[in-house]
């Protein structure tokens, strides 16, 4: 599936491939995964639950949705994350709905 990764601390945004949660976890750091949504389109975006709690570096957020800090990853999804797809979103688009923090 197509995927967004996020990396704040080097201000990047990059394709990748995933092919399920594994490799969501892999790609985050961390496999304590929470997501949030993040448009209309089932878009949701993945990141690790105790990110403050590590004190991971660079933090970014995305809309109004809760700042994350530490590495994110975008992925289409159904049923509230349950069903994982491509992405829905572009990813210019993804960069300019976004601030580093």
């Amino acid at each position: 599936m197509k995927a967004l990764l996020i990396d704040p601390e080097q201000q990047t945004i990059e394709a990748v491939d995933v092919q399920g949660r594994d490799d969501i976890a892999r790609l985050i750091g961390y496999d304590t995964l929470e997501s949030d949504e993040i448009g209309p389109d089932g878009d949701r975006l993945f990141f690790d639950e105790e990110c403050f709690l590590r004190g991971t570096t660079g933090r970014f957020q995305i809309d109004s949705v809760i700042p994350v800090s530490g590495k994110g990853l975008v992925v289409g999804s159904d049923d509230d994350g349950a069903t994982l797809k491509d992405v829905a979103s572009e990813l210019e688009s993804i960069r300019g709905r976004m601030k580093y923090l």
